[in-house]
């Protein structure tokens, strides 16, 4: 999906939400564990009940991983089904990727190529590795790397704040990637909770898309990122998990999800003037 193609799709649902398919089957509708297919009965279901008020889906791989072959397998059945539908979505593999370049190479093959059995629209990769492990990803038309910057975990005080010459290391990043790619094909991941930096962020990357993590369970403020973050193209995807997908453990989970999302995409709408 190209630039211009989100865009049209933002302004066609008034929504920048990103649906988080943090599928866990410990915290999924206990009618459902046990059975065949289950992660991608849940998926589906959640995807269903969503679309018409999310623009894009966010699978986190580390929860398909967890399962296995099978846990792969509910993964592809679910992109194949995010392919199927009319209603199209923005797809982002949320793998945090980030190796030297024959190994991103491989990354960005199993995850990124339309001819692959996941073909997904964009992919999070890890920067710290530095050009050669970021680029390959770059390789695909129409595919976008959605680069760590500043995350909304207590870690990232660790080391993404660190300073040199009154520079931060997050600012580093931001500034060194605009060489690797552009506006059509880079964003860039900003935790919700860190909604006070995004001024300085944009003043760094002012067009650029931002991947906001963090906003509902983790406690993220959508009108603090919208007034720090919003651009007059949108600018903006911003992702709930948790507090969608597993709004309800019982057999109205979907329902439940749907007025969540509902909520979230009425804010984006008045946010956007929309």
């Amino acid at each position: 999906m190209t630039r211009n193609e989100l865009i049209s799709l933002i302004k066609e649902r008034k929504s920048f939400l990103c649906v988080g398919l943090d599928t866990d089957l410990n915290k999924i509708p206990q009618y459902l564990q046990g059975q065949p297919d289950a992660a991608f009965l849940f998926n589906k279901a959640i995807i269903d009940a969503t679309i018409d008020y999310a623009v894009a889906y966010k699978p986190n791989l580390a929860f398909y991983e967890s399962m296995g072959i099978e846990g792969l397998v509910q993964l592809k059945k679910t992109m194949d089904y995010l392919h199927s539908l009319d209603k199209k979505a923005f797809t982002i593999a949320d793998a945090k990727r980030g190796d030297i370049g024959n190994t991103s190479k491989q990354y960005a093959k199993a995850f990124l190529d339309p001819q692959g059995d996941f073909n997904f629209d964009a992919m999070t990769i890890a920067p710290y590795m530095g050009e050669d492990s970021v680029t390959p990803f770059t390789a695909y038309e129409g595919k976008w790397v959605i680069l760590l910057a500043l995350t909304s975990n207590k870690g990232a005080f660790d080391f993404q704040f660190l300073e040199s010459d009154g520079t931060k290391l997050f600012e580093r990043v931001l500034q060194k990637s605009k060489e690797w790619g552009s506006e059509e094909n880079m964003m860039y991941v900003v935790g919700a909770t860190k909604a006070d930096m995004l001024a300085d962020i944009r003043r760094i990357v002012p067009n650029s898309f931002l991947l906001v993590p963090g906003v509902g369970a983790q406690g993220g403020s959508l009108e603090e990122v919208c007034r720090y973050g919003l651009t007059k193209e949108c600018g903006l995807l911003v992702n709930s998990s948790r507090g969608i997908i597993y709004a309800s453990n019982g057999e109205d989970f979907a329902q439940r999800a749907a007025e969540e999302a509902r909520k979230l995409q009425q804010q984006m709408a008045a946010a956007m003037g929309l």
